[in-house]
């Protein structure tokens, strides 16, 4: 695995943990999004490939969310995550001049990730959205509709059809296996509509990859979120059979072969 480093930096809400993974001369950054519940730790092997494509990575813990400052899973604003994730951008391209930049968002993060290309994506070079939660996400009004929120787990089995995927998630004591709190799910339901409503990407060179059952983040919701924001430059890859974390999934060298191609042809544009 490539060699990572850790650092801090003062974010909207409070401290946020970084994590980078080093490149003397890359040809691209790449910025990773990580989802809810979860952590940037979680993604070694995915910024072990990018960095062997050429790329160094960096990555943020969101406010509340691994190794960040934060009650747990409290994100109240999400225009606050998407200046967080700038700060990493900015400091990325500091250390770097010149070196176009790609911002990939896994589920949560892939709303991340898409906010921050409606706000930012004249300074990208390409945008990837894994399972993003944007478009339509039923469960957010079921769970609003309640007067107590249930405290219920994300299941594991969910995640990847590789059983060691969802053993290793329960055993992270930096995920969190608690119940959502109400203020962050009315800030992913504004959000949602923020985007619907924000316009297309433009030109943006745009990859959208889902698992075809995905039951966390369903294929059909996300489509929704993908046709009111696709500009003219939409690459789409649904992967049968394969579950939310496609990055994890087992046909995950594939799906990173599928992600490293889509940086050439963008870069290469």
């Amino acid at each position: 695995m490539a060699e990572s480093r850790e650092h801090s930096f003062v974010g909207t809400r409070g401290r946020n943990a970084a994590r980078e993974w080093p490149n003397e001369d890359p040809r691209y950054l790449a910025i990773l999004v990580h989802g809810y519940g979860e952590h940037i730790g979680r993604y070694e092997h995915v910024a072990d490939t990018l960095v062997r494509h050429g790329a160094a990575v960096y990555g943020p813990d969101h406010m509340g969310h691994g190794g960040s400052a934060g009650e747990r899973v409290l994100i109240e604003d999400f225009e606050d995550v998407v200046t967080d994730v700038h700060a990493v951008d900015e400091r990325a391209r500091a250390e770097h001049l010149d070196v176009p930049v790609v911002i990939i968002g896994h589920s949560m993060g892939g709303l991340i990730a898409a906010r921050y290309a409606q706000r930012y994506g004249e300074t990208l070079a390409a945008l990837v959205l894994s399972g993003p939660v944007i478009g339509e996400w039923g469960v957010i009004g079921a769970l609003l509709a309640l007067d107590e929120l249930p405290d219920i787990p994300i299941d594991p089995a969910t995640l990847s059809r590789d059983p060691s995927v969802g053993d290793a998630y329960v055993a992270d004591p930096l995920v969190w296996h608690g119940p959502f709190k109400r203020p962050t799910l009315e800030a992913l339901d504004a959000t949602i509509k923020v985007i619907a409503k924000a316009g297309t990407l433009g030109a943006l060179p745009t990859l959208w990859i889902h698992g075809a059952d995905d039951q966390l983040v369903p294929l059909a919701g996300s489509r929704t979120g993908i046709e009111a924001i696709r500009g003219g430059d939409l690459t789409e890859r649904i992967y049968p059979d394969a579950r939310h974390e496609v990055f994890n999934e087992t046909n995950r060298d594939e799906v990173l072969a599928d992600v490293t191609a889509f940086i050439d042809r963008a870069l290469a544009t």
